[in-house]
């Protein structure tokens, strides 16, 4: 008898533990986001503040950050990112062909990538790219792969050039990333909304007529947030080319502890 009892509780046993391996863990969540339920990309303590700034052309930009990669802008084809990581990341600024080329994001392999633009740029994004996009707003924040990203507006001020950037179509964006804050213009005019930025530490500002600001108009905004590094970019023009040189004197008048870095944006020119 004390045999058939023993024989019973060790089947009861086995039928037991394959009932809960058959159940699995309860939850009630539902997956509906695979980027953001995929771990990020691993950043060191020692990478932390290391953010490798790769300059293509004009307004477009790799990050490199541990082992998270951003483009910023990506256009001129997919030639031009050769040699550089997928990225993780894209942030896109507003819908014009210096900053915003579908054809690149095509012949990328953006797989793992989410990508961050302005509703503007959304509508006129192809289906097969929706699962991958976050529209952000003017005023907007939203992170993706440890990095933070807030979405500053970008417009034009002056009466005669209010036709190429309204307020709210577009993006500037500033990234925290660790301890560091980078803000990238985008196309706009020393707005307000600029000369408020707090504690940056790398600003990419934009300076070329009659799409965006004068070489003045920048240095005014920059001696105004004081970022401890900036970088001109996007400073050709029509027909000029803006003088970077004399952004960076008015800069090192203005304010010694402001640095100015200047970046080969323009690889196929001389300028």
């Amino acid at each position: 008898m004390k045999k058939y009892i023993y024989i019973i509780l060790i089947f009861s046993s086995i039928m037991s533990c394959k009932e809960q391996k058959k159940a699995g863990p309860a939850s009630d969540s539902t997956p509906e986001d695979k980027t953001e339920n995929t771990p990020p990309p691993s950043v060191s303590a020692m990478e932390m503040e290391s953010i490798r700034v790769i300059p293509i052309e004009h307004a477009t930009a790799v990050l490199e950050w541990g082992e998270v990669t951003i483009y910023i802008d990506p256009v001129g084809g997919a030639e031009a990112f050769k040699g550089q990581a997928d990225p993780d990341l894209i942030l896109i600024t507003d819908v014009h062909g210096d900053h915003f080329n579908l054809e690149t994001l095509q012949g990328l392999n953006t797989e793992k990538a989410k990508i961050m633009m302005p509703r503007a740029v959304a509508d006129l994004m192809p289906e097969e790219f929706t699962p991958q996009i976050d529209v952000l707003d003017n005023g907007s924040v939203k992170q993706r792969y440890g990095v933070t990203v807030e979405a500053v507006p970008m417009y034009n001020l002056r009466p005669e050039a209010k036709k190429f950037h309204e307020k709210g179509r577009g993006n500037g964006y500033v990234l925290n990333m660790g301890d560091s804050r980078l803000y990238f213009s985008g196309d706009t005019e020393d707005v307000p909304e600029m000369r408020s930025l707090k504690n940056i530490d790398k600003a990419f500002v934009c300076m070329n007529l009659p799409y965006t600001m004068t070489v003045e108009k920048a240095a005014e905004a920059v001696l105004e947030f004081q970022p401890k590094q900036v970088y001109p970019y996007h400073y050709r023009g029509r027909p000029e080319v803006s003088d970077v040189a004399r952004f960076r004197d008015l800069i090192e008048a203005g304010n010694t502890d402001i640095e100015v870095v200047q970046l080969d944006w323009y690889p196929k020119n001389d300028f």
